[in-house]
């Protein structure tokens, strides 16, 4: 399995973006896709999951960033509105079963795409 994130750049606060994850392989075991991020200097962490049942994102990021796939086209997107600076940070997409996608510890990452909002 092979994911290939896109759709990075520089954006004003307050721009949209709208990032990409090619997916490629066997994924048909696994029921989880999720963005992360990793700010300078912090920790990797989940911003926004997708499974069967729906949705879910952390607090910082409900109502602006929009998560979903095309499934015909096993693509991963996130969709991100109202971008503040604290929304800097290196985006990278994961998938796999949930119980490994929620704590991060499943193997298949995208190679991370950066995200920067200037002030």
């Amino acid at each position: 399995v092979q994911l290939q994130a896109s759709g990075g750049g520089l954006v004003q606060s307050g721009g949209s973006l709208t990032l990409s994850c090619a997916i490629s392989g066997d994924t048909s075991s696994f029921n989880a896709m999720g963005w992360y991020r990793q700010a300078p200097g912090k920790q990797r962490i989940l911003v926004a999951i997708i499974t069967n049942s729906g949705t879910r994102y952390i607090d910082d990021v409900k109502g602006r960033f929009t998560i979903s796939s095309d499934n015909t086209k096993n693509i991963l997107y996130l969709q991100m509105n109202n971008l503040k600076p604290e929304d800097t940070a290196v985006y990278y997409c994961n998938i796999g079963p949930l119980n490994r996608v929620v704590p991060g510890i499943s193997h298949y990452w995208g190679q991370g795409t950066l995200v920067t909002v200037s002030s």
